[in-house]
């Protein structure tokens, strides 16, 4: 891995700088936990799309720049050096979106690409059930083929489904065999949320605000061309989905280079309260550490991925790497903070320090989605270490 970057490298990030400099919001954007907020975020999608920066690595005619993961890596940082909006379209373009580069039909990308990248197409995931949780072979909700196969009937439950207040469709398994168990007799298939017999229920997060959903299926109808890959081949093409979520597409390296970097500063700005402990300017240097040691094992992943390598149950590693360095990140933060840690961000007496709280909340969840660590943890062991089961 060659840690220089090319002239060419360099020439493409001075024009991502550019761009957003240009383009960026002056002001931020309300939460896209708000219907306001939702589609202002939407809005910056279509933005995005207008300069072809929506998903740099799609091919040019879906969109996109057919860009390498190189470029992507270099986008990113400036994309979060410059505060831009976070990716209310984030289930799509990173998960959904590679996804049906492998395994959709040429129909298919045509189909739902296209309104993906503008942003007129929001997705959220139908994984999770109320007696599965993160156990995906645990999915017990149906899809019947019609008699004359030209549909599914779908009946059954999801949760825990993110952006799925307002989202306009829903990628997820199903099982289509009754018979089957575990991993097999899945079948990963595609819906818009506006079919008759489905429901969103909005779910609150800890700061009240509907950033998830319950989604129930009543003998809803969906065309068998909303299908993934083959019938019963679910597990193959969801597993491809959660390698692009743990492995590279869903957090990238500049995130938290750039929470590292915050933090760094709130140190300095906070110097004489916070050295009263030692053990928080360990933690500062730690958390920038892993920040960079992260950026780097992901541009060797990249490297290796350009070559013809494949995402395998390494990504497990990351995903583990990434939600507790996020955790340890803002709780970091919070000790340097003290009492002024707990004003929400719109306290006058916060002074700007109170995203480090929302920060800190929404960290919590990195352990738990994308599947949690625990189950993470027993695909390291299985997988990678060659640990028999108990």
């Amino acid at each position: 891995m060659d840690l220089a970057y090319t002239a060419e490298q360099q020439a493409f990030r001075l024009e991502v700088r550019q761009w957003l400099a240009a383009n960026v919001p002056t002001e931020p954007l309300q939460t896209f936990d708000t219907e306001q907020g939702f589609q202002q975020h939407r809005e910056w999608e279509a933005k995005l799309y207008e300069g072809r920066w929506g998903m740099i690595t799609w091919p040019k005619e879906m969109g996109g720049r057919g860009a390498n993961l190189i470029e992507w890596l270099i986008f990113e940082e400036e994309y979060y050096a410059a505060g831009a909006p976070l990716r209310v379209n984030q289930n799509g373009i990173f998960l959904l979106g590679p996804t049906l580069m492998e395994y959709g039909t040429e129909d298919q990308k045509k189909r739902f690409l296209n309104g993906m990248a503008t942003g007129k197409d929001i997705w959220c995931q139908g994984w999770s059930e109320p007696n599965a949780g993160s156990d995906m072979a645990a999915i017990r909700s149906k899809a019947e083929l019609s008699e004359d196969g030209s549909h599914y009937i779908i009946n059954g439950q999801k949760t825990w489904s993110t952006r799925a207040v307002w989202a306009d469709w829903c990628f997820g398994m199903f099982r289509t065999d009754p018979e089957s168990s575990r991993h097999k007799g899945l079948t990963f298939i595609l819906l818009p949320l506006n079919l008759e017999g489905i429901t969103v229920r909005p779910i609150p997060q800890l700061d009240g605000l509907p950033g998830f959903a319950e989604i129930f299926f009543d003998n809803v109808k969906v065309p068998v061309d909303c299908r993934l890959g083959g019938e019963g081949e679910g597990w193959a093409v969801a597993m491809a989905t959660a390698g692009f979520e743990r492995g590279l597409m869903l957090r990238s390296p500049a995130r938290f280079q750039e929470t590292a970097k915050r933090l760094v500063n709130l140190y300095k700005e906070n110097q004489q309260e916070a050295d009263r402990d030692p053990a928080i300017r360990d933690a500062v240097l730690r958390a920038y550490m892993d920040a960079e040691a992260y950026t780097l094992s992901t541009y060797q992943t990249a490297c290796r991925l350009s070559q013809g390598g494949k995402i395998g149950a390494e990504s497990s590693t990351n995903k583990i790497f990434w939600s507790e360095l996020d955790q340890q990140m803002h709780a970091t933060a919070l000790s340097i903070l003290g009492a002024r840690a707990e004003l929400e961000p719109h306290a006058p007496a916060a002074q700007g320090v109170g995203s480090w709280l929302d920060g800190w909340l929404f960290s919590q969840s990195g352990p738990i989605y994308a599947g949690t660590n625990e189950i993470q943890r027993n695909i390291i062991a299985e997988r990678l270490l060659g640990m028999p089961r108990k």
